[in-house]
């Protein structure tokens, strides 16, 4: 979920993310930000950030949104948790247009770590990130269907964890859904 609240200069963005396999949930995000219009196509960001999965933590975020050249939609957050531990998130993805309707969206997510996060099964420095693309077919403007495939792998320090844990350090991950605009 992402939305936002407001005008084009001052916005109240809420984003929510997940993750849930097999009916258990793995991951789970939830966004309150400020957003301050800085330059065209730029916002400044502020505010909060409160994961629930796998272990409740709150973050104070900071960060932007934007477009960058070539129409890339750009995303840097910056995060502390109430525990001190630093992260950041970097986020690009492109609308390719196959018809009007028909939208091929690439993207790419990396996750950074200033120190180890035991708790959460992190490693200092790149922790993880996901490639994928999503296809999604525009009925009308507020209302797509969408398939989305992506490779997911940990590395570093993340993956030596995930792999003494026995568990996968990469996955592929196919899903469907629905794109709404309200």
């Amino acid at each position: 979920m992402n939305g936002w609240i407001g005008t084009d200069y001052d916005k109240l963005w809420l984003k929510s993310e997940g993750e849930r396999v097999d009916g258990d949930t793995h991951r789970a995000e939830f966004w309150a930000m400020y957003s301050r219009n800085i330059a065209t196509f730029w916002d400044a960001q502020v505010g909060i950030r409160q994961d629930t999965q796998p272990h409740s933590t709150s973050y104070l975020v900071a960060g932007f949104e934007g477009l960058a050249p070539y129409f890339f939609e750009t995303e840097a957050h910056l995060f502390v948790s109430d525990d001190g531990d630093v992260s950041v998130r970097l986020r690009q993805e492109n609308d390719l247009l196959i018809t009007q309707r028909l939208i091929l969206q690439p993207y790419l997510e990396v996750n950074l770590f200033a120190q180890d996060v035991p708790e959460l099964e992190v490693g200092s420095g790149l922790a993880d990130g996901e490639i994928g693309i999503q296809m999604r077919y525009e009925i009308t403007r507020k209302f797509a269907p969408y398939v989305d495939v992506s490779y997911e792998r940990k590395f570093g320090e993340t993956a030596a964890l995930a792999r003494r844990s026995n568990e996968h350090h990469d996955d592929f991950v196919a899903s469907i859904g629905l794109r709404l605009m309200f």
